[in-house]
């Protein structure tokens, strides 16, 4: 492929500390997306920022006001990862949907093109800007506007399921499954707004392990072991 859309999970990246940053871990994640690069490859990076704050179990704070905090943590994880990224040879930028004075440039699709036809990668930060989306919203949006060929999940379970194999050790493993029949079966690959988004432009998604050894180049190149989402 010639342009990606790569969704990390905050929480992966945490490591087994599950909050915070471990930057083993990260810097894994890194040498495989340099070698992805390396090849000609163009990648757009999604972080979500369940590492440090999940907006929805707090019954306290406004959503409007916990979703900002969400997407705060996220351009935390997008600078910190970014930076973790540079240090193995590569050249990124973070893009946000707002201004975010000299931390971050403020997201067009017409700037990603420039730092992609220059070899850059790509961290999206910041969700949509806005409350009530989430960052596999965000995701699917930048995927669909970059015009990426296929979004890649890499997640704490290695793809779908048709329950959750953390609560039912009969769950079977989908090899490919539509993205109509993940809507149908309330799978929550990815969330519902997401979903349909993923449907009416025609986006592929691939769910593999983060943990797996080398995962995130066997996904892109081809040696896949997880769930193709189909459209």
């Amino acid at each position: 492929m010639k342009r990606i859309l790569l969704k990390l999970s905050g929480e992966a990246l945490a490591g087994e500390k599950h909050t915070g940053f471990d930057e083993n871990t990260v810097t894994v994640v890194a040498k495989q997306v340099k070698q992805l690069v390396d090849d000609g490859v163009e990648v757009g990076i999604v972080i979500g920022g369940g590492n440090f704050w999940r907006g929805r179990t707090s019954e306290t704070i406004d959503r409007t006001k916990a979703d900002q905090i969400g997407m705060l943590a996220t351009i935390m994880n997008c600078i910190y990862v970014s930076e973790i990224f540079r240090s193995v040879g590569m050249r990124t930028q973070v893009l946000t949907p707002f201004t975010c004075g000299a931390f971050t440039k403020l997201f067009s699709k017409d700037r990603a093109n420039k730092y992609f036809s220059k070899g850059i990668v790509c961290f999206f930060a910041g969700g949509t800007g806005h409350p009530y989306f989430s960052t596999d919203t965000a995701t699917v949006l930048r995927a669909v506007e970059i015009e990426a060929e296929g979004i890649f999940l890499a997640k704490a379970i290695d793809g779908v399921y048709d329950s959750d194999p953390k609560v039912n050790p009969g769950a079977v493993k989908y090899d490919e499954i539509s993205i109509q029949e993940v809507i149908d079966q309330k799978l929550a690959v990815i969330d519902l707004t997401a979903s349909i988004m993923c449907m009416e432009n025609k986006m592929p998604m691939y769910v593999f392990g983060l943990n797996e050894e080398n995962s995130i180049v066997k996904a892109v190149g081809g040696a896949f072991s997880g769930t193709k989402v189909t459209v």
